[in-house]
Formats: structure tokens, sequence, C-alpha cells
């Protein structure tokens, strides 16, 4: 049996939390001062600034709702590509989509050529689906735009040259 409690007992207990919790007046101007100058202090420092490191940053379009999440696989070679990205890419993400948006950002990537393959995992399974003639049920792109007509692009046509520098790039999902 559970011990009864009078609720002006916990009442009276947690007034006198809050009043241990107290702050002497001078120290609170004190403390609020030195908060307004820290914060005014990080706002103006360029290292605080919206800046994005070397790498390849690979916006996605045309993601036709929030549901499920966008993943993006990194291949330095064609091996794989870009059918078995777990076992043979360089880089995979799995990115939560938030209003119809997402963003992959690879970076500290050497240069050299690569290709990225893109899928909106809507059901989070972890694969592309397709229907029973094998036609993607859900989106799908690569850079450079290639296409896939009977298939999916080679990793010739969908690479790309990265130079070690930023690189800002989009890929368009296809339905």
């Amino acid at each position: 049996m559970e011990p009864r409690v009078d609720p002006r007992d916990a009442a009276r207990a947690s007034k006198l939390d809050l009043m241990a919790l107290r702050i002497p007046r001078s120290l609170g101007a004190r403390c609020a001062a030195l908060l307004a100058a820290l914060a005014l202090a990080v706002a103006s420092t360029p290292a605080f600034t919206q800046a994005t490191c070397p790498g390849i940053h690979v916006k996605i379009l045309n993601i036709r709702n929030s549901t499920g999440t966008v993943a993006c696989a990194l291949f330095e070679s064609a091996e794989g590509f870009p059918i078995e990205f777990l076992h043979s890419a360089t880089n995979v993400m799995v990115i939560k989509i938030r209003a119809t948006n997402a963003r992959c950002d690879f970076e500290d990537i050497p240069p050299g050529r690569y290709a990225i393959a893109v899928i909106h995992d809507e059901n989070m399974n972890g694969k592309l689906d397709t229907d029973w003639v094998g036609i993607p049920t859900e989106g799908y792109g690569f850079s450079n735009d290639a296409k896939a007509l009977f298939g999916a692009p080679s990793f010739a046509a969908a690479s790309l040259l990265y130079d070690g520098r930023n690189l800002e790039m989009t890929i368009s999902l296809n339905y």
C-alpha cells in the first residue's frame, strides 16, 4: 500500500525548492550582462557564420513527400554502382526528409572521380522498391543527371571529377 501524501506538503516542498534556487539580484544582473555580451560576441564572430567545409554537397530536388528517408551513396569505382551501395560505396548516408527537402554532405573526400546514386526510401526498408516488372516505385537519381532508361546508368555516365574543393550540386529524383 502506497503512503498517502498531503497535497499541502507537496506544495510547500515545491515552494521551498524554488526559494532555494533564487539568485541574488546583483549576481543575476551580472549573469544577464555576461550572457548578453557572450551572445553578441558569438553572433559577430566569423567562425560561427554558415560556411560549408570542402566536399561534395548534394541538394536533393523533386522529393515527392516527406515520408521515409533519402539515401545517398558515393562511389569511387564502377564496382557495385549503383545497386550494391551498402557493399561497394565509399560513403553512404541516410537523411531524414524535412518538408520535402534533403541534403547530403560528403566531406573530407580526396580528389578523384566519383558517381552518386540517391534513392527516396519511402518505406525505409533499405532498398529501392520496384514493381513486378522491375520498374522503380520509389524515387531515384544520379549525379550528372544520368538517365536510367532500361536499367541503371553506367558509372561513366554518372561520374564526375572532384578536385578537392567545395562542389555544390543538385540531383533531381525520378518517380
